[in-house]
């Protein structure tokens, strides 16, 4: 019917005077969208295919092709925008659910933007960094309230287990099955040359990978996919998985479709088979059965690995991280409404959650009222997108932050937002093994230690600029921040004064 016709998102230009039909751009395109003409012998393209993934674009010899958004409109209205128009006519012909990914593309407040770092002048030396030592080094756990001494005046190691990061950076979670074999060999070899870990995410570890365990953090999300004895005890720590920002109470999907080879071994489930995490864990429906689990893990792996229990943000989300504190948790990781995924709901995408900057200084500011601010770190993430990201977050109370759409576009990722149709032209969100090659996991391993190393180097730069040398001095220092543009109840919540006070 021409009621379900929608004019192409983006349309393909192709100078015709450059384009030598070398057919580069037919081969490269997952999505079909080039292709030869043979009796005009010129290239065509099917712009209805195009998600602007600039594969194409990258990889014409002769730079021929361009990808613009279309100039095709529908009738201005300020409450009804051509978006709104669009998801209306596919809903109503399909009946179905709408799925996005990636995180929230929104107009929402960015609160990262809104807020500038103090510097030291004159009665506060700044530190050069490149004279002096300043440590990023992070400890991640629970910390105890009192040192302890034996009847000779020794120190009793009393630290419960916990994780050593050399840079206040891991990569969050991104399951096999939702990335690509080779893209979970280059996050955890990177994580390993930096010194850090990386996070399975929902759905198991392959077993290539259990050597890279001592920076691997193994995730137990609702489904259970992939957990078993060997599993638990092969990573670093294990997180258990309540909720995500991108998509907050609402459980996990992969389709069919990708359960094929390894991730079926590696899931544990058989191939073809949809996997489906509910929305909640089944036994979890209180903080004393999330104590249960915690302990649970604990005693599987002999009170050896630190546990996190990630969680989205949530309107209620200091509360909530009060209680987890005293579940037995060592860390809170809270991951904001911006977040990405490789398919949500997009109503829930869209408009469920809170910003993580907002969600983490309540928490911190909840956890210190209560003095138990040391019982638990705080790792946040949900578009973390460059180091001063990073110094605000630790500023406003975070231990470490989880970076993972940022990781995917130093492994070549152009957020196409088309994640779930698993044709990835980069070789990242998708199985077939013909796009899967194109990520060479040497270029993305490395890609990833010059991204963090950069950053770090940043990190360093900003805290000689605040007079501060460790990040543990900067931790909860809100006095370094100043908001922009915000209003009385906003600077309230983030815990900063104005500008210019």
């Amino acid at each position: 019917m021409p009621i379900d016709f929608l004019y192409p998102e983006y349309e393909v230009v192709r100078n015709a005077d450059r384009c030598i039909a070398c057919r580069v751009c037919e081969r490269q395109c997952a999505n079909e969208v080039h292709f030869y003409d043979p009796e005009n012998k010129r290239m065509m393209s099917d712009e209805s295919k195009c998600v602007n993934c600039h594969r194409c674009v990258s990889l014409c010899p002769t730079r021929a092709l361009k990808i613009v958004k279309t100039d095709h409109t529908f009738k201005e209205n300020a409450s009804w925008s051509g978006t709104n128009i669009a998801e209306i006519y596919r809903q109503a012909g399909s009946g179905g659910v709408l799925l996005s990914s990636m995180g929230n593309p929104k107009q929402y407040p960015i609160y990262w933007d809104h807020i500038l770092i103090n510097a030291s002048q004159v009665t506060n030396p700044s530190i050069d960094p490149l004279r002096e030592p300043m440590e990023t080094k992070v400890f991640l756990g629970a910390k105890p309230s009192k040192i302890q001494r034996d009847d000779a005046g020794r120190l009793v190691n009393n630290l419960p287990p916990g994780l050593e990061l050399q840079v206040p950076v891991m990569f969050s979670a991104m399951s096999y099955g939702s990335i690509s074999y080779n893209a979970h060999e280059s996050l955890a070899r990177a994580a390993t040359a930096l010194g850090t870990f990386y996070n399975t995410g929902e759905g198991g570890l392959h077993e290539d990978f259990y050597q890279y365990g001592p920076h691997t953090i193994v995730q137990v999300a609702s489904g259970r996919f992939g957990v078993h004895k060997a599993y638990l005890e092969a990573g670093a720590a294990i997180e258990i998985k309540m909720g995500q920002g991108a998509k907050p109470g609402i459980g996990g999907h992969l389709p069919g479709a990708k359960i094929v080879g390894d991730i079926s071994k590696t899931r544990m489930i058989p191939e073809g088979s949809d996997a489906i995490s509910p929305a909640p864990h089944h036994d979890i429906y209180s903080i004393e059965d999330l104590r249960q689990l915690v302990f649970s893990l604990k005693e599987a792996t002999e009170y050896k690995k630190p546990v996190i229990v990630k969680i989205a943000a949530v309107h209620n989300v200091a509360a909530i991280a009060s209680g987890i504190a005293r579940s037995g948790a060592d860390i809170i990781a809270i991951d904001g409404f911006r977040g990405g995924t490789g398919a949500a709901p997009t109503r829930i995408r869209d408009n469920v959650g809170i910003p993580i900057e907002l969600a983490l200084a309540s928490v911190d500011e909840r956890l210190r009222q209560e003095g138990i601010r040391n019982h638990v770190s705080l790792v946040i993430g949900g578009s973390i997108r460059n180091s001063a990201d990073i110094v605000k977050a630790i500023a406003l109370g975070a231990d470490a932050v989880y970076i993972a759409t940022s990781a995917l576009l130093a492994l070549g990722c152009h957020l196409c937002r088309n994640c779930h149709s698993g044709k990835c032209n980069w070789g990242i969100a998708t199985q077939r093994p013909e796009l899967v090659r194109r990520l060479n996991p040497d270029v993305g391993c490395q890609r990833l230690i010059n991204l963090v190393t950069a950053w770090n180097h940043e990190i360093k730069e900003m805290m000689g600029g605040m007079g501060i040398n460790s990040i543990e001095a900067l931790r909860g220092n809100r006095l370094m921040l100043r908001g922009v543009g915000l209003n009385e109840k906003e600077l309230e919540i983030l815990g900063i004064k104005h500008a210019g006070e």
